[in-house]
């Protein structure tokens, strides 16, 4: 009987097949597909009541009187349109399953699938920031999950050298890093998944396919029309913004719905947390080391001593600057404009805060590579004006250096 009672989820092995479930009832939620959550026991959802408890929720639309995802983006909501909320459901979908697949004992073993291994990335960068078989396996799943939206015209991926057009009557271009992070799986430390989504540029429909794909992923990020993150990490948390502010939502497992937990969230307008790999610190320009030397002891604008948090995990440390503030940064040209600055700034601008490179606004830079590099600095709106006037806080490129 313990046995029977045990966990109400089936997580996939690596080729994404379910082992049974005990019980044979219908799944709670998208009956069609091999990832279904099963009711859950005769008992309320913990992560249900927590929402409603943190947030004195009296709006939605269930019985629950909490507000799920779909339910919040829909009519009764924000009411986003028709069809961003039909490729929404599709994007938060393909998140719940890399979110299975990452908590799953079976990921390791995809490694030994050469198939998988052997795979190069778009990005053709050092061994470090080659695909590992998590990254492939997620760029997959999106891509199906795009596809069957039949919403999107063009998906641009870390994982791929050029965009892949998709649908010619696709409304949206949707640009992504599949799986961030993914090399600290092995030692459980949080991941997530990047989003952006622009309208197609229409006027482009009768150039190649090759130009218009690229042209449509090349769009400044002052044109999306909505950004997201998934973490996944002790829970499931998608944080998302469709131009009026930026909400986050985390995943109850016993429905398989994400909860609004965090309506309108507001970056504070000073933290006292800096993120870096601060062990660089005689790499970094005169500028950088100054600023953090000045707000580490206490004696920047604001008058309190600044603590150091760095997981390395970029999704991490920037859900983390969202809720308390401060910033997140790496000063060198290594993260991505297209699918992982823009994106990230563009949520921070709408909780009130801020992305820079270190002397521009990142959603004011027009993108000339698919690929593109740069610094980066996300976080309070405050802070980040303050290292800006430092000037010299961009580091040089130095082969070899990690992060």
């Amino acid at each position: 009987m313990q046995q029977l009672l045990s966990p109400t989820i089936s997580y996939p092995s690596p080729l994404l097949h379910l082992t049974s479930h005990p019980f044979p009832p219908k799944p709670h939620f998208c009956p069609t597909h091999r990832l279904s959550f099963y009711p859950p026991p005769k008992m309320a959802s913990f992560s249900g009541f927590l929402a409603k408890s943190q947030m004195g929720m009296t709006a939605g639309d269930g019985a629950n009187g909490f507000s799920s995802l779909m339910d919040y983006v829909g009519k009764g909501g924000l009411d986003v349109g028709d069809d961003l909320l039909v490729l929404l459901y599709h994007i938060q979908f393909a998140c719940k399953r890399i979110a299975a697949l990452v908590a799953s004992p079976f990921n390791s073993a995809l490694g030994k699938h050469s198939a998988l291994t052997g795979a190069t990335s778009g990005a053709a960068a050092s061994d470090r920031d080659k695909p590992k078989p998590l990254d492939i396996v997620a760029n997959e799943i999106i891509l199906s999950s795009l596809r069957n939206s039949g919403k999107v015209s063009v998906m641009a991926s870390e994982e791929d050298d050029a965009p892949i057009w998709i649908n010619d009557d696709g409304p949206f271009v949707v640009v992504l890093d599949p799986l961030d992070g993914s090399r600290n799986i092995d030692a459980s430390i949080p991941t997530g998944t990047i989003f952006g989504v622009y309208n197609r540029l229409t006027e482009l429909d009768n150039q190649p396919t090759e130009e218009k794909a690229l042209l449509n992923s090349l769009q400044s990020g002052r044109k999306l029309v909505a950004a997201g993150y998934v973490l996944y990490s002790s829970a499931t948390i998608l944080c998302a913004s469709f131009g009026s502010g930026t909400h986050a939502f985390t995943l109850d497992h016993s429905t398989g719905d994400f909860i609004l937990t965090h309506p309108s969230i507001r970056i504070p307008p000073r933290g006292q947390i800096y993120s870096v790999n601060d062990a660089r610190y005689f790499d970094w320009p005169e500028g950088l080391r100054q600023y953090i030397d000045t707000v580490r002891q206490g004696k920047g604008k604001f008058p309190k001593k600044y603590s150091a948090r760095y997981i390395c995990s970029l999704v991490a440390d920037f859900h983390r600057t969202v809720l308390y503030g401060g910033i997140a940064m790496n000063p060198r040209d290594h993260l991505r404009l297209v699918y992982e600055a823009n994106p990230l700034s563009y949520l921070a601008e709408q909780a009130g805060g801020k992305g820079s490179d270190g002397k521009s606004r990142i959603l004011s830079i027009q993108p000339v590579k698919l690929h593109q590099r740069l610094p980066l600095f996300l976080g309070s709106l405050e802070d980040i004006v303050e290292l800006e006037s430092y000037g010299d806080v961009q580091q040089k490129v130095n082969p070899g250096y990690e992060v």
